[in-house]
C-alpha cells in the first residue's frame, strides 16, 4: 500500500519543565492529526525526561494518525559544570552550542528523507527562529504565559508604555484592554530590579523577532482574554490553542515529560471526602524560604484543614537545602494530610476531593486550575507569576491572594495564610469561587471542543502549514524505526 508523505513538525524547548510541558501538550495534539512530531530539548534535561518516562530518543511513538519522537541536543557542558548555576553564562552556551547542534539535527532528518515542515520554538530561546530562517523552514512560536503578560512585554519592547525605571520603580502600568498594573504586578522580569535580566533579554530578543514567524501560538484561550488577544492581534497573528492541558480525545495521552516520577497520591485522594483537600504546590523552580514553609504548615495545624502538599527538593546545582517540617507536624496531621516529592498534577486536580489549589501561579498551573474548575489561593513569587495572580483574584475571580510576590519581601504570618486557606475552602467566599472557577472550566472545554475557538486555531496552523510545505521539500516516508509504517493525511 502506498504511503503518503507526512508532515514533519519540530519543535525546540528550553530546559525548563513548564515549557516542555504545553510543548509536548501541543507535540500531541499535532500528532494526533496525522503528523510525525519531533521534540527536542538539550540533552542532559532530555536524560532526566527519558529515565522518568521511559521515553527512548529517535523511537516514535504513535499518537492518533500519526506519531510523536523526542530527540536530545548537546549544550557543550558536562551534568556537573558548575557554570549551569549561572542563568546569564548557561543562556549564552545554550545558544552557542545550540544553534549549530539543531542545524545538524535538522539536516539529518532531510537526509533520511524526513525534512521539517516547520519548526516552532518558545521563549528563552529566541536564537531558534534564526536557525529556522537559516534552513528556508517556516516557523512559528508558541506562548507559554498569558497574552496579557505577552503584551506587557511587546509594549515594554517598543516603548509604547511607560513601565518602572531605576529612578522610579513604584510606576503604575496601563496597558491598553488591560486593568491597572501596580509596579510589583507587571511581570517582574521587566522590573529594574529583577535578578533575572538574563531572562529578560532572551524574551525580548523573542520579540525582536516576531516577524521571523508566521504564527503567535498561545496556551490560553480566546473567551478567557477576548479583550487583550483581540488588540494584541492588531499586531501579530496570534492564535490561541489553550488550554493545551486538556486537548479532548488525544489518544496515547499517557506521554509525559516531567522529570521526576510522581509520587502514589491517587489512592489516598480517593481515601478523602469530596471537596475536602487543600492542594499544595508552588511548580518546579520556586523555593520558599524555610521560614514560609513553616508558618504554612502552622498554618494548616490551626485550621485542620486536610491536604497535599507537594514538597520537591531543590535543584542540586541550585546549592539550597531541602525543605524541612516543624518537629512533630507529620504525627499531629496523621492521615489528614499527605507530603509528596511531586505529583501527577493533571490527575490531582481533577479529582474529586481536591477543593483548592494553593499555588505560584505560573501559567500552567493557573491554566489548569481554571481547566479543571478548582479555585486557586494565590501565592506569586516572580516573573509571570505576579501578573497571573492579579487576573485570577481580580479578573477571573477564581482567587485569594495570599502574597504579592517576591518584592513584597516578607514572609506571611501564618494567621494570614489561616485566614486565605479557610477562606477558599469554607463558607460563601469559597462558594462564590467555585462558581467561577466552574463557568471557565466550561468554557475552556468548549474552546476545546470541535469547533471551538481553539479547535479551529489549531485546525488553521495545519493548514498554513500543509499550504506552505511544498512538494519539492516534502518526501515519503515508509518507516522511521524497524518496519514502523508511517501514513498520514493526504496533503491537498
Amino acid at each position: 500500500m502506498r504511503t503518503e508523505p507526512l508532515l514533519h513538525v519540530f519543535l525546540v524547548s528550553f530546559p525548563g519543565q513548564g515549557h516542555v510541558n504545553p510543548l509536548l501538550r501541543l507535540g500531541k495534539r499535532l500528532a494526533s492529526t496525522g503528523l510525525l512530531v519531533t521534540l527536542s530539548t538539550p540533552k542532559g534535561f532530555a536524560q532526566k525526561m527519558a529515565k522518568a518516562n521511559n521515553i527512548t530518543d529517535d523511537h516514535p511513538i504513535p499518537v492518533g494518525d500519526g506519531f510523536l519522537q523526542f530527540g536530545s541536543f548537546e549544550d557543550g557542558w558536562d551534568d556537573e559544570d558548575p557554570r549551569r548555576a549561572h542563568l546569564d553564562q548557561y543562556m549564552h552556551q545554550l545558544e552557542l552550542a545550540g544553534k549549530p547542534a539543531i542545524s545538524a539535527m535538522i539536516k539529518r532528518f532531510a537526509e533520511q528523507n524526513s525534512p521539517i515542515s516547520c519548526f516552532i520554538n518558545n521563549p528563552f530561546i529566541p536564537w531558534a527562529s534564526d536557525v529556522a530562517e537559516s534552513l528556508g523552514i517556516p516557523s512559528a512560536m508558541l506562548w507559554v504565559q498569558s497574552c496579557a503578560c505577552f503584551a506587557a512585554y511587546y509594549h515594554y519592547n517598543h516603548g509604547l508604555v511607560t513601565f518602572p525605571t531605576e529612578t522610579d520603580p513604584e510606576i503604575d502600568v496601563q496597558l491598553p484592554s488591560m486593568p491597572l498594573l501596580k509596579h510589583d504586578e507587571v511581570p517582574s522580569f521587566l522590573h529594574p530590579s529583577t535578578p533575572f535580566a538574563s531572562l529578560r533579554t532572551a524574551i525580548l530578543g523573542q520579540f525582536k523577532k516576531l516577524d521571523k514567524q508566521f504564527f503567535v501560538l498561545m496556551d490560553t484561550f480566546q473567551e478567557l482574554e477576548p479583550e487583550i488577544v483581540e488588540y494584541m492581534s492588531k499586531f501579530c497573528l496570534i492564535k490561541t490553542v489553550g488550554p493545551l492541558f486538556k486537548y479532548p480525545e488525544v489518544p496515547n495521552n499517557t506521554i509525559r515529560c516531567d522529570i521526576m516520577k510522581p509520587d502514589d497520591c491517587i489512592e489516598w485522594l480517593d481515601s478523602k471526602p469530596a471537596a475536602s483537600v487543600m492542594y499544595i504546590s508552588f511548580g518546579t523552580v520556586v523555593y520558599l524560604k524555610q521560614e514560609q514553609v513553616d508558618e504554612i504548615a502552622e498554618a494548616l495545624l490551626a485550621t485542620g484543614i486536610s491536604y497535599l502538599w507537594v514538597m520537591k527538593p531543590p535543584a542540586k546545582e541550585c546549592g539550597l537545602p531541602i525543605h524541612t517540617l516543624p518537629e512533630g507536624f507529620l504525627e499531629k496531621v496523621g492521615d489528614n494530610g499527605k507530603v509528596v516529592q511531586w505529583s501527577p498534577q493533571d490527575k490531582v486536580l481533577i479529582h474529586p476531593s481536591v477543593s483548592c489549589f494553593v499555588s505560584h501561579c505560573g501559567w500552567n498551573s493557573t491554566m489548569e486550575a481554571l481547566s479543571c474548575g478548582v479555585p486557586i489561593v494565590a501565592f506569586p513569587q516572580w516573573g509571570d507569576q505576579v501578573t497571573n495572580a492579579v487576573y485570577l483574584v481580580n479578573v477571573f475571580k477564581t482567587g485569594v491572594r495570599m502574597g504579592r510576590g517576591e518584592a513584597e519581601n516578607r514572609i506571611i504570618p501564618k494567621e494570614d495564610v489561616a485566614k486565605c486557606f479557610v477562606e477558599a475552602t469554607v463558607g460563601p467566599k469559597a462558594k462564590y469561587l467555585k462558581r467561577n472557577a466552574l463557568k471557565w472550566k466550561a468554557a475552556a472545554e468548549a474552546a476545546m471542543a470541535g469547533g471551538g475557538s481553539s479547535d479551529r486555531n489549531i485546525q488553521a496552523f495545519i493548514n498554513e502549514v500543509r499550504k506552505r510545505c511544498t512538494g519539492t521539500t516534502m518526501n515519503h516516508v515508509d518507516n522511521i524505526d524497524a518496519g514502523v509504517s508511517i501514513r498520514s493525511n493526504r496533503i491537498e
